[in-house]
This record gives C-alpha cells, sequence and structure tokens, in this order.
C-alpha cells in the first residue's frame, strides 16, 4: 500500500510536529508559572492573596493544561504517523521514548486532578513533581527533535 503523499503536503506535516513542539514548551512553562501562582494563592493572606485571586491564575492553569494534554497526545500521535508514512517504520530513539514518556506523564497527572479538588495535598505535590518533570523531558525532546530535524534537511 502506498501512503506517499505530494512533496509540498509531506513537508507540511514533517515540519509542523516540530513547530508544535515548540510550541508546547512555551504553553508547558506558561502552565507552569499559572500552576505556581495558584499554589502561592493558598499560602498568602490579605491583600496580595486578593490580587492574585483576581488573575483566576488556577483556573487558567486548568485550561491551559487541557490544551497541553490535547497537543501532547496528537503530538505525540501525529509525530509517530508522520514518521511511518515518510519511512515505512518508527525509529526508536531518545526522541520516541521522551514523546511516550511525556504522554505517560501528563496522563498521570491529569487523573490527579480529582484527588487535588479533594484537597488532597500530595496529589498536588505529585502533580506539580509530574510536571516540573513533564517540562523537563519535553526541553529534552526538543533538543532530540531539532537533532532529527537537522538531518532530514541534510
Amino acid at each position: 500500500m502506498d501512503m506517499s503523499f505530494p512533496p509540498a503536503i509531506q513537508a507540511i506535516f514533517t515540519f509542523t510536529h516540530p513547530v508544535l513542539m515548540w510550541g508546547m514548551l512555551g504553553i508547558g512553562l506558561y502552565a507552569l508559572k499559572l500552576g505556581w501562582q495558584a499554589r502561592r494563592i493558598r499560602s498568602t493572606r490579605g491583600e496580595e492573596r486578593k490580587k492574585l485571586a483576581r488573575a483566576k491564575p488556577g483556573q487558567k492553569h486548568f485550561k491551559i493544561g487541557s490544551l497541553y494534554l490535547m497537543l501532547v497526545v496528537i503530538g505525540t500521535v501525529g509525530g509517530m504517523a508522520v514518521t511511518y508514512v515518510n519511512n515505512g517504520k518508527l525509529f526508536v530513539g531518545p526522541h520516541l521514548i521522551a514523546g511516550l514518556g511525556m504522554m505517560t506523564v501528563v496522563t498521570f497527572s491529569v487523573c490527579l486532578i480529582p484527588f487535588m479538588q479533594q484537597g488532597k495535598q500530595w496529589a498536588r505535590d505529585i502533580h506539580v513533581a509530574s510536571n516540573v518533570l513533564m517540562v523537563g523531558i519535553l526541553g529534552w525532546q526538543a533538543v532530540t527533535g531539532m537533532q532529527i530535524v537537522q538531518r532530514i534537511l541534510e
């Protein structure tokens, strides 16, 4: 079965994934910032707390986190699909492992939300740690992805 696309379409598919992943790095860092601000609200009192709460960082964090979850799944599956269509196989290496690791960690992190809504501090702590880990994995994925892009351009 021939799964090839016209060269212009193939180039768009090939380079959409790296652009998406770099955008996700920015979104992930922004979500991390919002989550940190939401966490500060719980430990702050008085006028500063009111000022922080008016910005609604928790609600923004939840929305950005939902977008991030969607993009991780689309990016992982899409990247694997483009690789398979372009090469007829997947290359098991650091980039693929990082992508699958990110999808696993983000899913695990999201599964903690019901416990966090019940006020479980252990769930908040694990959520924060897993999200910091996820942004670190995404940074590693960005580096390994750029190595792949350089090979494609050569």
